[in-house]
């Protein structure tokens, strides 16, 4: 089958790759012309583990296109999919413009029938409103189709080919049929399609990431509760994840949850509840604390160094919103870095793969370190802001020698108590026991 999608940020290059891998031919549209340029030339523009790979396999087998002539795509394809951003506006709701401006070009040019899939998280009622602005151009046959995406960030294309379901919104039999055959290769092997209206599938999207953003929220505020009565949070964790009514996933606490889609969904999900009479009193309040969690480490930093952070140099290890991505979008640690300069702190980060997004919005307002030893030469304290993997094990000696201070600060509980015990480190992560006792170094 022949398909455009429209937009190639992170959803959409993502799903255009996948449905070429699943032997479509994709026409992937985009109005920057230097991108578009970069991706012919094989340059993935964003970082996602085992993309790259799938990408080329395509473009060198003739089934991945990528142009700035959206009307040529179009023309060439019986599905358009619209994988374009719905960034939150100042009250929180979606701007729907880019969406919206791309369907009234849709409207303009085609010339025989197609189906419009809306893949952007968008809120309830859009799909009604892209076919409004299409008919209001065209009097050509044509269906709109919710079908939300459910990717994580490092784990995408992993997702992207074993997804847990596929959620398909329409009420036309005809479009069904197109999107049953588009996603035939995953039913064929059990993953389940599940078909609805168009509104439920837009909530569907909304409804899920907005309970993962509250999970990973009551899960901070457990692991917070540990620390003033002196529970271990891993073991709460473990405990509650084993009743497979709750899970084990998402129970891991921390700094606070960022990125692209939960900040902006639960954003979006609130203000469309105001919108229709409706208020949505549990997303206020994971807003609320997912604000204070985020910099919830600073006062315990402050309090370490006595009330007062001037001059004090602070390695920052991770600046991405998660591990196996360079999205920094939401960040905690961009949240922290802000903080700890305004009291005062100097700041040395090190992250491999986003510091080039961090330099765009920070510049020289704090250093950056080649490597993550040398990132500790001279600090009084580290903080662990991301989860990677090469944090999880790392050379304490080393850290002893290079580090002026002797303080850990882990947001993300990196490091097990028992790494470390009898170390020297004074270590405070998210709900466990301070390690407080120094030895002799």
């Amino acid at each position: 089958m022949k398909i455009t999608i429209v937009g190639t940020g992170y959803v959409g290059l993502v799903t255009g790759t996948t449905l070429a891998e699943l032997g479509n031919t994709v026409y992937c549209v985009d109005i920057d012309a230097e991108k578009v340029e970069g991706m012919k030339n094989g340059k993935v523009p964003i970082y996602e583990p085992n993309l790259e790979e799938m990408f080329l396999r395509n473009i060198q087998a003739g089934r991945l296109f990528f142009t700035t002539e959206l009307k040529e795509a179009v023309s060439q394809s019986e599905v358009i999919f619209l994988a374009l951003p719905t960034p939150p506006g100042e009250d929180g709701s979606a701007d729907l413009s880019y969406v919206l401006a791309v369907a009234e070009q849709i409207g303009e040019i085609i010339t025989d029938y197609k189906v419009i899939v809306n893949k952007s998280t968008v809120p309830v009622g859009t799909a009604d409103k892209v076919r409004e602005v299409i008919s209001a151009k065209t009097d050509i046959p044509f269906d709109v189709v919710s079908n939300p995406e459910f990717l994580r960030e490092g784990f995408a294309v992993k997702d992207s080919m074993n997804p847990a379901r596929v959620i398909v919104g329409s009420t036309s039999e005809k479009a069904k049929n197109i999107m049953a055959k588009i996603y035939q290769p995953f039913t064929n092997t059990g993953v389940p399609i599940i078909f609805m209206d168009e509104k439920s599938s837009e909530l569907t999207k909304y409804a899920s990431n907005s309970f993962l953003a509250v999970k990973i929220t009551f899960m901070n505020e457990i692991a917070n509760f540990c620390e003033k009565v002196g529970a271990d949070v891993d073991k709460v964790r473990l405990g509650m994840g084993s009743d497979d009514r709750i899970g084990n996933r998402f129970l891991f606490p921390g700094i606070g949850y960022g990125g692209s889609c939960f900040p902006k969904d639960v954003k979006a999900l609130a203000k469309s509840g105001k919108q229709n009479g409706y208020n949505f009193e549990i997303l206020e309040a994971t807003e609320k604390v997912n604000k204070s969690q985020k910099i919830i480490l600073v006062s315990a930093i402050e309090d370490y160094f006595g009330g007062d952070l001037k001059g004090k140099r602070i390695a920052l290890w991770g600046l991405a919103f998660k591990a196996n991505t360079d999205d920094i979008r939401e960040a905690s640690s961009l949240d922290n870095i802000k903080l700890l300069l305004e009291k005062g702190a100097s700041v040395v980060a090190y992250d491999s793969v986003a510091e080039a997004n961090v330099r765009k919005i920070l510049g020289n307002k704090i250093d950056y370190a080649k490597d993550m030893y040398s990132a500790l030469e001279g600090a009084d304290a580290l903080f662990i802001a991301t989860e990677w993997p090469e944090f999880k094990n790392p050379n304490l000696d080393l850290l002893a020698e290079k580090m002026k201070g002797r303080a850990i600060f882990d947001g993300r509980n990196v490091l097990s108590l028992d790494q470390i015990k009898n170390t020297g480190f004074y270590y405070k992560s998210i709900g466990r026991n301070t390690v407080k006792n120094f030895k002799e170094i």
